[in-house]
């Protein structure tokens, strides 16, 4: 008598789908999406769409069920865990009935992104889970093609922060000189400016949000961004050639 095998669990697929340009995925990731029914995407809160759906939605087959995981934009701690183990349970009854699953995620997986917590809940709950991670086009790579901004020149360093409310990390990297990549920068847009302004170093630097994205913004004088309210940051990047003290 042949007894019954026990279920295979399903492999999970992180995909970076790139910072906006449907254009820019990248072949493996095409491809593992059109073979995938499963598709978990991400967003920031209950009403409103996936950014990542609206870049990959076009390659999505025709039966496939999108499951949306909500990851709001908080700073509790407590808060972003519990939404991370219920996200991780979504997955892993997915998963336990032996289908394999696909997340969508803006950029790089693997560079800032929900993904890497995610994966962390989920090995805490499938510890054996199988994974492949299909890298993307980073949002700061975007940004230099789009503005010809070199990012890496003979030995300078490159720095990649993401801003906050303390810009002490900010002083640092531009104190090391070379390439200074300022990432998630939102509302402190204003004061990145007047440290760039205090440092001069605004002729050094360009702004870039929503690259490849309804909505793209390019400057290459940071004096226009004045004018701007804070909403001007969302979805954007700074880079800046730092002159070495």
């Amino acid at each position: 008598m042949t007894l019954p095998q026990p279920k295979k669990t399903g492999t999970l697929y992180g995909i970076g789908v790139g910072p906006g340009d449907p254009e820019l995925m990248t072949l493996k990731g095409a491809r593992v999406l059109r073979e995938c029914r499963r598709v978990f995407v991400p967003k920031a809160r209950d009403e409103g769409g996936s950014a990542a759906l609206a870049i990959a939605g076009g390659l999505l087959r025709a039966d496939a069920l999108v499951q949306e995981l909500v990851f709001p934009m908080v700073t509790d701690r407590q808060e972003l865990a519990r939404r991370w183990q219920e996200s991780a349970r979504e997955l892993a009854e997915v998963l336990q009935t032996g289908e394999d699953a696909c997340f969508l995620t803006l950029g790089d997986p693997l560079l800032y992104s929900t993904y890497i917590y995610l994966l962390r809940a989920l090995r805490g709950i499938l510890p054996d889970v199988a994974v492949v991670t299909v890298p993307g086009v980073t949002a700061f790579s975007a940004a230099a093609a789009l503005t010809d901004f070199p990012v890496g020149e003979a030995k300078a360093p490159v720095t990649i922060v993401p801003t906050a409310d303390d810009l002490r990390a900010v002083e640092e990297a531009l104190d090391r000189g070379g390439t200074v990549i300022l990432m998630k920068v939102g509302k402190r847009l204003e004061k990145l400016l007047d440290l760039l302004q205090n440092r001069d170093l605004l002729d050094q630097a360009v702004f870039v949000a929503r690259a490849g994205q309804p909505g793209q913004r390019l400057e290459t004088d940071l004096r226009k961004l004045r004018e701007e309210g804070p909403e001007a940051g969302y979805l954007s990047i700074l880079l800046v050639h730092a002159a070495k003290k």
